[in-house]
C-alpha cells in the first residue's frame, strides 16, 4: 500500500546545475498546494547526516527561479555510500517527520535515493546534471544552459583564433559523456569534435586534418575536446610540434555550471519538480522523473540505473560530415 505522506524533504546532490532552483521552487509550491509540508535539506546527503534541515514555505522560494546554482547547496558524501550512513539518513528522516525526499541530481544521487527507499523513506529523483548522461531521460536540468554558455565562449575563442591563424583546442565538461562536446561542436562549426564514446586516440588524423585545411586556405582550426578525453594542454603542444601551427588550449571548466538558467531549463525543471511533488505526495517511491518524447513521465530507479546511453549514430555522422 502507498503510505500517507504528510511531510517531504527536498535536496540537491552532486554537481550543481542551472535550473536546480526552479526545480526546488516547483517541488515546494506544488507540495504545499497538495497539502503537504516541505523541509529543505542543505548540502545534499551530507547535510542530511548533519541534520541541516529547515522548514520551507512558498515565500522561501520566491525570486530564485532565475538564479544559477542551488539555494540549498550541494556536496558529495562518501559516508552515505555506506550501509551505516544510509541507515542513519533514514533514521534522521523519521526523527524530523520526513516521510519522503525529492532528490535533484545525477546517477550517484539516485543511488542514494534508492538506498533510502529500501530503508522505508519514499524517494523520487529528478535529473539535475549538465552532462545529459542519464539514460532514462531525453533531458537533464542544466544541459541547455551549459551548452549555451559553452557555445558563447567558443565563439569568442574562434574570433581570436582566426585573428592569429591558430589552432584552438577547447575542452568542455561532461565527465565521461560527450553530449556537450557534440552539441557545441556542431553549433560552433568545429573542424574536429573529440568524444569519449567515439575517439580512437589517433592524433595523426587530427594533425592531417589541420594540415589539409590549412592548404585549402582555412586560417584557423577549432577542436572541441570532451572532458572525458582531457589532456588538452599536452595535446596542443604535440599538435603544434607536428604541424608548426601555433596551437592553444582553453579549458572552459566550471563556468559551464553557472549562470542564469535558460528558459528551457527553467520550464522543464519546473515541470519535473511539480511532477515529482505530485507523485511523492501520492505515496510513490523509488521513482525517477524523466522527459521522454516531450512528455514528463517516471521510471523505477532500479530500471533507470540499469539503462545505458550512447551518442546517437546519426548525430555523430552529421557532426563528422559538417566539419569537413
Amino acid at each position: 500500500m502507498e503510505k500517507e505522506i504528510k511531510t517531504i524533504g527536498v535536496l540537491t546532490s552532486g554537481g550543481d546545475a542551472p535550473g536546480m532552483n526552479a526545480a526546488i521552487r516547483a517541488v515546494v509550491r506544488k507540495a504545499i498546494a497538495n497539502g503537504v509540508s516541505v523541509k529543505g535539506i542543505k548540502k545534499g546527503y551530507q547535510g542530511l547526516l548533519n541534520e541541516e534541515i529547515v522548514d520551507m514555505e512558498k515565500r522561501d522560494v520566491s525570486d530564485i527561479i532565475q538564479r544559477g546554482g542551488t539555494i540549498l547547496g550541494t556536496a558529495r558524501c562518501m559516508e552515505f555510500k555506506t550501509e551505516e550512513g544510509q541507515q542513519k539518513g533514514a533514521e534522521i528522516c523519521r526523527k524530523h517527520g520526513i516521510d519522503g525526499i525529492v532528490v535533484i541530481g545525477g546517477d550517484g544521487s539516485y543511488r542514494g535515493a534508492q538506498a533510502l527507499s529500501k530503508h522505508g523513506i519514499n524517494t523520487i529523483g529528478i535529473p539535475g546534471t549538465i552532462d545529459l548522461d542519464i539514460a532514462c531521460t531525453d533531458y537533464t536540468i542544466g544541459f541547455d544552459t551549459a551548452i549555451n554558455t559553452a557555445m558563447d565562449a567558443i565563439d569568442k575563442v574562434r574570433d581570436t583564433s582566426s585573428s592569429h591563424e591558430r589552432c584552438s583546442i577547447i575542452e568542455v565538461m561532461g565527465r565521461n559523456a560527450g553530449y556537450i562536446a557534440l552539441w557545441c561542436g556542431v553549433a560552433n562549426g568545429a573542424e574536429d569534435i573529440l568524444l569519449p564514446e567515439k575517439y580512437n586516440f589517433n592524433e595523426q588524423d587530427i594533425i592531417n586534418n589541420i594540415i589539409n585545411n590549412r592548404k585549402r586556405g582555412k586560417t584557423h582550426h577549432i577542436i572541441i575536446n570532451a572532458e572525458g578525453i582531457g589532456h588538452s594542454t599536452s595535446m596542443a603542444r604535440r599538435i603544434e610540434a607536428a604541424t608548426g601551427i601555433e596551437t592553444r588550449a582553453t579549458i572552459l571548466g566550471y563556468m559551464q555550471r553557472g549562470g542564469n538558467p535558460t528558459c528551457k531549463d527553467r520550464f522543464y525543471a519546473s515541470l519535473m519538480g511539480a511532477y515529482a511533488a505530485d507523485i511523492i505526495c501520492q505515496g510513490k517511491t523509488n521513482r525517477v522523473v524523466a522527459q521522454k518524447n516531450g512528455d514528463i513521465t517516471d521510471y523505477d530507479i532500479d530500471e533507470a540505473l540499469s539503462m545505458t546511453k550512447s551518442i546517437p549514430e546519426y548525430q555523430y555522422q552529421v557532426s563528422r560530415e559538417l566539419s569537413k
